[in-house]
């Protein structure tokens, strides 16, 4: 492991690539420094500290709502865009048909994408002012209280270009860096905050016993996160053999793999984004008992709600990305079938069987992932950026983003290990230089 993580660096390309990711995320750090114009700096931190709803935004947001800074809102209308147009090139049959066209069909999606970033970051950027700052005019700049409107523009302003300067960043790290660079900056927001609630927690004099239990925490999360992420159902798919004069084609065997954890984090967003709504508007309409219930991450009526929107985000999810009747016809019109199972509708039928039993398994360990580290961090002294950073959510971005990572790194040895034997021989002569072939 330590010789491969040495051969990284002697690599061209991926040094390079390397060093241009870490820059470009130290710049979107310092997008943080950035303060909004008449905003106090104190606002939403202590809103986020106090556990509502903004800081469980901010927890997978890659940004920090629980700051008053031109990054608040972070790569989230980004991610929003990106969830909208994938929803909607399954079931619209034009952008469908767009998608399909190949890299000028998802250059156009991309670009659609951008420019919806735009009305979306507009929306939480109002939804940010209007329902937080202008319910707590106490916490804005005493020189600025008087024109709220031409503060307004001011701070919506501010949220959606730092909105479109992180997009611009994760695009670039897409582009020259190494890994998905929206997945990159959501796992640093999330990282970043550790620093701090570490700081934070020295001063307790149990802090090494509670370094210990968040240790084994994560240690144990983790462990059972790459697991499930890991696994998979190998669906056997067998090629028809086909006879040209004495030669055989074909024939062979392959697997198509079904994870077991297809939706992702996307089910936890979802259930965690249709809390935000009604928590809002009881904490508007000052019904204090509701929104005590809605924020209460151990109690029955919010278990029991999370827990259901969880199992059927993961359905919704999961029939909408994988349809058994496409990948049916797919493999009947490439000579493929199942063994045992006639092509066809019986294909499908046995594919939307498998994809329900697989969704049951990975929706109920996103339910416990999601859930159980509530119950243990419970009546701890733990901060609450440190209670996210073990939450469900965190741990899945983390992980799969580092898993993603260390899987593009590998892709990048094995190429170049390819591309530097290729250099040293051929069928022809093995060791050869093509001077000496030459």
């Amino acid at each position: 492991m330590e010789q491969s993580f040495f051969n990284l660096f002697r690599i061209e390309e991926t040094r390079r690539k390397m060093i241009t990711t870490v820059l470009l995320l130290l710049c979107y750090r310092l997008g943080f420094q950035v303060p909004i114009p008449g905003m106090s700096p104190e606002f939403l931190k202590t809103t986020a500290e106090q556990g509502s709803i903004f800081g469980m935004m901010s927890a997978f947001s890659g940004g920090a709502i629980g700051d008053t800074t031109i990054f608040a809102l972070g790569i989230m209308p980004y991610i929003s865009a990106s969830i909208i147009f994938q929803m909607l090139s399954k079931v619209s049959p034009t952008l469908e048909a767009v998608a399909k066209e190949g890299a000028s069909g998802q250059k156009k999606i991309n670009q659609w994408t951008r420019l919806a970033v735009v009305p979306i970051a507009l929306l939480q950027a109002t939804f940010v002012y209007t329902g937080v700052f202008l319910q707590r005019p106490h916490m804005i700049e005493s020189q600025m209280r008087e024109n709220t409107a031409a503060l307004g523009v001011v701070v919506i302003m501010s949220l959606l270009a730092g909105a479109l300067i992180v997009m611009w960043i994760g695009e670039l790290i897409t582009e020259h860096g190494v890994g998905n660079g929206a997945s990159l900056i959501i796992m640093a927001g999330i990282i970043a905050n550790m620093p701090q609630a570490l700081l934070s927690m020295s001063s307790d004099d149990d802090f090494w016993q509670i370094m210990l239990q968040i240790a084994g925490i994560w240690a144990v999360t983790v462990f059972f996160v790459v697991f499930i992420h890991k696994g998979a159902r190998r669906v056997p798919i067998q090629y028809a053999r086909l006879t040209r004069g004495r030669r055989v084609y074909g024939g062979q065997r392959h697997y198509l793999p079904l994870k077991i954890n297809m939706a992702g984090v996307m089910p936890i967003i979802f259930a965690s984004v249709i809390f935000v709504v009604p928590g809002l508007i009881f904490q508007w309409l000052e019904a204090h008992e509701l929104t005590r219930i809605f924020n209460d991450s151990t109690g029955f009526v919010y278990v029991t709600l999370y827990i259901g929107l969880v199992f059927g985000f993961c359905f919704f999810w999961n029939r909408l990305m994988f349809q058994p009747d496409e990948i049916a016809d797919n493999l009947r019109e490439h000579g493929s079938f199942i063994p045992g199972i006639r092509p066809g509708a019986k294909t499908a039928e046995y594919l939307s069987n498998v994809l329900t039993r697989i969704t049951i398994a990975g929706a109920a360990f996103l339910a416990i992932i999601a859930v159980l580290p509530s119950f243990i961090t419970k009546g701890t002294s733990l901060p609450m950026n440190m209670r996210y950073f073990l939450g469900g959510t965190s741990v899945l971005i983390v992980v799969g983003v580092a898993l993603e990572l260390v899987d593009r790194l590998q892709s990048q040895m094995v190429m170049r290990g390819a591309d530097s034997g290729s250099e040293r021989g051929t069928s022809s002569g093995p060791g050869w230089t093509k001077k000496e072939r030459a």
